[in-house]
């Protein structure tokens, strides 16, 4: 299908790309689809990801390809795209994520609908059509997160102030967007004046947390957060991540550390944040035990093969 300029919509999408491999030139070929301007940086990967989208893109004057040299991480990815970005609206899109017809439109429409609204994000699924988590959720504060960490969520049905899940996703799907106080990092689509008044991705964040330490100040900004249910996009969850679970898994309980302490430590009693730490490096080595059990397992299973 042949996409006019005048149906393009005025976004910048920036993609932060590690060893994506054939997905980041499918979800490349979505995005100039819909928008004017799309910008890859490339965290030094190490497979062919690059290569295929030179090799199918190759006179694009709508691609810009920035190679990094090195992986510095989302957050400085994601600065580094905006940098270069040119257009009024910035849609960060993880690598393994394919917008769906119109979606990037729908979206559009919602964030001028408000000139309050700093941020949206679309339905995420997976493959399989079901609603991925993450999409649509609430800040998952110090207690949230020991409520859903201890199961404590099933007593929401009693007293749902309380024993509030911040796992939107597993509400009835709104019939219309709606305000939530954070959505996913794979599928943000933000307005540049927004960004100009809380300022960009903390690069203190290598991978994870990033996204909801951003949500969090643009609440602070009292910029409004809206997801939007009828802007499908799917998304291959964990694609590039999925070959190193050790390395994402330090990361991503490293950034919760640095969420909380950045945003609740004034909150909550220290001995309190004393217990959010044993009990997030606690979770840490728990996933790396059952990492390193799933590895022996496919070994000896791969042996009697």
């Amino acid at each position: 299908m042949d996409t006019t300029a005048h149906s393009l919509q005025p976004v910048s999408i920036v993609i932060v790309n590690h060893n994506a491999g054939a997905l980041l030139t499918r979800c490349v070929h979505a995005a100039l689809e819909q928008a004017q301007e799309v910008i890859v940086v490339d965290n030094a990967s190490e497979d062919l990801s690059i290569t295929q989208l030179t090799h199918n893109f190759p006179d694009q004057n709508r691609l810009k390809i920035i190679a990094t040299g090195r992986n510095s991480g989302f957050a400085a990815g994601c600065n580094t795209g905006l940098s270069a970005a040119t257009q009024r609206y910035i849609l960060f899109l993880n690598p393994d994520c394919l917008l769906q017809e119109n979606s990037l439109q729908r979206m559009v429409r919602v964030l001028e609908s408000d000139a309050a609204t700093g941020m949206v994000g679309g339905y995420l699924v997976n493959p399989d059509g079901t609603e991925q988590g993450g999409g649509r959720r609430a800040i998952p504060t110090p207690w949230r997160a020991f409520v859903r960490a201890f199961g404590l969520y099933h007593l929401e049905k009693y007293w749902p102030r309380l024993f509030f899940d911040f796992h939107l996703h597993k509400q009835p799907l709104p019939q219309a967007p709606i305000e939530v106080e954070a959505i996913s990092g794979a599928l943000m689509l933000v307005r540049r004046q927004a960004i100009d008044d809380a300022g960009p991705w903390d690069e203190h964040y290598f991978l994870h947390c990033e996204d909801l330490d951003w949500c969090m100040r643009f609440q602070q900004k009292n910029w409004k957060i809206v997801f939007v249910p009828d802007a499908p996009v799917v998304h291959f969850q964990g694609t590039c991540s999925r070959s190193r679970p050790f390395f994402v898994a330090w990361h991503k309980h490293k950034g919760m550390l640095r969420f909380y302490r950045k945003f609740f430590r004034q909150e909550y009693p220290s001995v309190l944040m004393g217990l959010i730490t044993l009990s997030v490096w606690l979770r840490f080595s728990v996933t790396v035990l059952i990492y390193a059990a799933q590895n022996c397992y496919r070994m000896l299973k791969f042996r009697h093969e």
